[in-house]
């Protein structure tokens, strides 16, 4: 299920869908400074995270990702924001994005799904 709402003041879309038997949830919001996705099996907020293009002089773009708040001892929370970021950036270069992810389930093939989610539902 998916739905767009053009009256709040900030683009948003909603998505819900069954991922290995857990109801997911995840809202994408666009702001003017910002992207925010939060993905939920939980009904609430989990680990944040905050994920940018680094402004080098490098030809290959770097990326920073650090958990605000939440689990730091999870590596495929962190991949999942980098996957993001390098996609958004590869778009809006200078739209960084604050990640929440409340999973029940952190295996690889529902972060990928998550990913490929939101890349399919974006507004950037």
């Amino acid at each position: 299920m998916e739905s767009l709402d053009t009256n709040f003041p900030v683009r948003h879309r909603k998505i819900s869908f069954e991922s290995k038997g857990n109801k997911t949830e995840i809202v994408i919001c666009s702001y003017e400074d910002h992207i925010l996705v939060i993905a939920t099996q939980i009904g609430a907020m989990g680990t944040i995270l905050h994920a940018r293009k680094e402004e080098g002089m490098s030809v290959e773009p770097t990326f920073s990702v650090s958990v605000i708040f939440g689990k730091r001892d999870e590596p495929m929370l962190t991949a999942t924001a980098r996957r993001l970021i390098e996609h958004i950036s590869s778009i809006v270069p200078s739209k960084p994005l604050v990640l929440s992810l409340g999973l029940k389930d952190h295996s690889s093939e529902t972060l990928k799904e998550i990913v490929a989610t939101v890349i399919e539902n974006r507004l950037w």
